[in-house]
């Protein structure tokens, strides 16, 4: 638990960086590979984020986890809050790789694949448990292996347009997965995650996963 999460994600982030690019074992030429999500809270992490001025960008790839099939100038596209939030406000910009669902699946997963691991795989978790656009009974949470990204739906219909995401096999490349979550609108959801409850959200393996959660997303019992 956190008091400001936006604050201790762009600290992590610092941080994993810093260890990465001092990690003896680690290629002069490898990038930090930081795949960003979407949403509010996203935004204000990322925003905070950009305030950072010990981070090389020149060296740091960002690249996305999931986004909605809408023109990159849509208000919906994940792509474009990311450009507006982080890659456009620092000098020097990074290598921004934004999904392209005019592409098919296989040229993002070639983006993937193409990487030994991911470093940082940034995630948000919504009120029905979903991650990226990973939806409770979707049929992307029974890829193979093999599969690291595909075409998605929410079959419920609550969240509009179809979407391009990283199954659970992409994440798990991950070295490190860092979930942000804010607000009371989260409790519900949150709850059933700390429950162990079967979610998309639950079943995301990584090396390492972290939750930044504040105060007023965690079920009462679980602050002690």
């Amino acid at each position: 638990m956190v008091n400001d999460v936006p604050a201790a994600f762009a600290d992590l982030v610092a941080e994993q960086v810093a260890l990465a690019f001092a990690d003896a074992n680690r290629a002069d030429d490898e990038p930090f590979s930081l795949v960003l999500s979407g949403g509010s809270t996203a935004r204000s992490c990322y925003e905070q984020l950009a305030l950072r001025a010990d981070l090389d960008w020149a060296r740091i790839d960002c690249l996305v986890g999931d986004e909605r099939c809408v023109p990159a100038d849509d208000p919906d596209s994940n792509q474009l809050m990311i450009r507006e939030a982080l890659v456009d406000r620092v000098r020097p910009r990074p290598r921004f790789l934004p999904m392209d669902c005019g592409a098919p699946p296989a040229a993002y997963q070639a983006t993937i694949a193409a990487r030994p691991h991911l470093d940082l795989v940034h995630l948000g978790l919504g009120r029905d448990g979903h991650t990226a656009s990973l939806f409770p009974n979707s049929v992307a949470l029974e890829a193979p292996d093999e599969l690291l990204v595909r075409r998605n739906v929410d079959p419920s219909g609550r969240n509009p347009h179809e979407r391009l995401t990283l199954t659970l096999a992409g994440i798990a490349r991950a070295r490190l997965v860092v979930f942000t979550v804010a607000g009371a609108d989260k409790h519900e959801a949150m709850s059933r995650v700390l429950h162990h409850d079967d979610l998309p959200a639950t079943r995301v393996r990584a090396d390492r996963v972290v939750w930044l959660c504040e105060r007023g997303a965690r079920e009462p019992e679980a602050l002690g």
